[in-house]
């Protein structure tokens, strides 16, 4: 009988001490933040992250799910397919809720936040919009960044009609997809 009790005690610390976090993350006032992670990220991985973004908070890590839908649209993106061995990893930052992807190798694939104030978009792509788009209103904005270029995803509706475009920083649509 205290064989048992010794062993079922054994088990529960086990459980307990493999939930813990691996990784840490630094607030802007320089405090460490614990984050959930749900896998185990590559050192090097976990490094490139860090650099890339060090004042990131509430960060947690899992593996990529094609089923799970993304905060982008990631045909209109046009960033490179994923599978479930690379990783997505989602944070705070200046007050944004940030989506940023790695590939199985630790190369970033990209990152992506959710306007919240459509005024702080670029004088051109605000032109852009209400020359092409006049009558359309905007229902969501992410705001994309690649090794390449930052991009805006917006979607808009008028009546039945939907619309999501890909617009650069300049003003220039790069693909549209019209639905209705």
């Amino acid at each position: 009988m205290k064989l048992r009790t010794l062993i079922a005690g054994a088990v529960v610390v086990a459980v307990f001490a493999s939930c813990s976090s691996p990784y840490k993350a630094t607030d802007t006032s320089g405090t460490t933040t614990t984050t959930t992670t749900t896998v185990v990220v590559p050192a090097g991985m976990q490094t490139a992250f860090t650099t890339q973004y060090p004042n990131s908070t509430n960060v947690v890590w899992s593996r990529y799910d094609p089923v799970v839908v993304a905060p982008i649209d990631w045909e209109l993106s046009g960033w490179a397919p994923m599978d479930t061995s690379d990783y997505l990893v989602k944070f705070d930052l200046d007050n944004e809720n940030y989506y940023a992807w790695y590939d199985s190798d630790g190369n970033w694939v990209g990152s992506a936040y959710v306007v919240k104030d459509h005024s702080t978009l670029p004088a051109a792509v605000n032109t852009t919009i209400s020359n092409k788009y006049a009558g359309y209103s905007i229902t969501k904005i992410n705001r994309e960044f690649q090794k390449d270029r930052i991009a805006y995803e917006i979607e808009m509706k008028k009546d039945d009609s939907k619309i999501k475009l890909l617009v650069d920083a300049d003003g220039n649509v790069i693909k549209e997809k019209i639905k209705g």
